[in-house]
């Protein structure tokens, strides 16, 4: 492989560290948890549950509408990296407009971390749109496993120094963990913000064509034609369809696994540091699932995951025990980068070769339409299910016990996900939808 083009393949991967600060830090680890404890303290667990839901699926409706004609846009005028730019300024600046959100002010932190998902979600876009033109087919799942395995890895590094942070908050010159918390916001930016210059500056990009500036219709008109290849394609079709049900199940456990925990009474140390655990395993696990792919297929190596994912929500729905908790951070961290880099390659590989952004804007927009319904799901059964079990005058202990109790129907909830898109994905015939790729390549 000619340097320059290695050179590209590494720096594009880096993203994936540059941004998985985020994903790690903020989504799965301490907005959650500092949003129950700091900015909505007071309020009732399954509230503040339902509050969390309802932020992360108000950010996917925006991305799930934005996100197929950003891709079009993109793809006709040669800006992927331009727009990723645009959008990982917009998270950037969101995630340090942490640090100054006061405590008890709530209806902010939810309304800048919308503002700093649709920043995250939509430079993600344009960066898994630049995976076919760096590599052969045949390469991807390598590829796209590097970049999630890379990404474990620095979100794991970054979190860590975090996690220190706030449970010694002393060595870091802070007054206490809420302070630690707050400056981890800030590191995250800055983190974001130095590792994104290798996908700006070292991946090559082709020069913008004359149809950047067309009417807004005209590609409006362009992704009403990609729609109607997409459902002229039955294998891509379908393959989008089990994805959505299937990711949405992953989505929802990255997000709200830490408020999960936190309602079934497991010290927030013992949470962090078992997040710590899945992103060392995930760095590993990412990699292999790399190597799986090309060994077994990535349909096989889907179905390895899921099931990995099934048998981690049956565990979770049922354990009690701290060290149970650590048991599922293993598991999580096992499949959860190789479902993602599978995903992400087969998926290239069901695509024509000369629109990548145009249909990740679609491949985007359905992971995103997923985590519109999974955090709700979760959150709307756990507070439908306190109010039907609470009795008319509930202890202290009733109001614990009931509360552990919804929390784990919630939890249960995400099963039939994995299952109907487990069912979804046996239909696709890989091979019959890459011939039906290269034959849309030019139209």
């Amino acid at each position: 492989m000619p340097p320059d083009n290695r050179r590209s393949q590494l720096s594009w991967a880096f993203y994936d560290w540059a941004n998985s600060a985020f994903a790690t830090t903020v989504m799965a680890g301490f907005f959650p948890l500092f949003f129950k404890q700091y900015w909505s303290s007071g309020t009732e667990a399954t509230v503040s549950t339902f509050w969390l839901g309802l932020g992360n699926s108000g950010a996917s409706l925006l991305i799930l509408i934005m996100a197929p004609l950003l891709g079009a846009l993109a793809d006709s005028g040669g800006m992927h990296k331009r727009l990723l730019a645009v959008f990982a300024a917009v998270g950037i600046m969101a995630t340090a407009s942490f640090f100054f959100v006061a405590q008890g002010a709530w209806p902010w932190a939810i309304s800048i971390y919308v503002v700093a998902i649709i920043g995250f979600s939509g430079a993600n876009v344009f960066y898994d749109a630049m995976l076919p033109s760096l590599t052969t087919p045949e390469d991807f799942h390598r590829l796209s496993a590097l970049g999630y395995a890379l990404g474990y890895l620095g979100g794991g590094l970054l979190f860590l120094v975090n996690v220190t942070m706030t449970l010694k908050p002393g060595w870091f010159g802070l007054a206490d963990a809420a302070a630690a918390v707050r400056f981890s916001f800030l590191s995250v930016a800055v983190w974001w913000l130095v590792f994104s210059l290798p996908v700006l500056l070292g991946v090559r990009e082709q020069a913008p064509t004359s149809s950047t500036g067309l009417a807004l219709g005209k590609e409006v008109g362009k992704l009403w034609n990609t729609l109607k290849s997409i459902r002229q394609q039955r294998n891509l079709w379908l393959f989008l369809c089990a994805y959505w049900l299937y990711i949405d199940g992953v989505d929802t456990i990255i997000r709200m696994a830490v408020d999960y925990g936190m309602s079934l009474g497991f010290a927030v140390n013992d949470l962090l540091l078992a997040l710590l655990v899945t992103q060392f395993v995930g760095f590993p696990a990412a990699l292999a699932f790399g190597w799986l792919g090309q060994r077994v297929g990535p349909r096989k190596g889907i179905y390895i995951a899921i099931a990995v994912y099934v048998a981690a929500t049956v565990w979770g729905i049922g354990m009690t025990r701290k060290a149970e908790f650590y048991v599922l951070a293993v598991m999580v961290g096992l499949v959860q980068g190789g479902i993602q880099a599978l995903s992400r390659s087969f998926y290239a590989r069901l695509i024509p070769a000369d629109k990548p952004a145009e249909f990740f804007g679609f491949y985007n927009m359905l992971g995103k339409f997923a985590a519109i319904i999974g955090p709700v799901l979760v959150g709307g059964v756990g507070l439908l299910m306190r109010r039907l079990l609470m009795p008319a005058n509930p202890s202290a202990e009733d109001l614990v016990r009931i509360g552990a109790m919804a929390a784990r129907w919630s939890m249960g909830s995400v099963l039939i996900l994995f299952f109907a898109g487990a069912v979804l994905l046996y239909f696709v015939d890989e091979e019959k939808g890459k011939r039906q790729a290269a034959l849309l390549k030019g139209k």
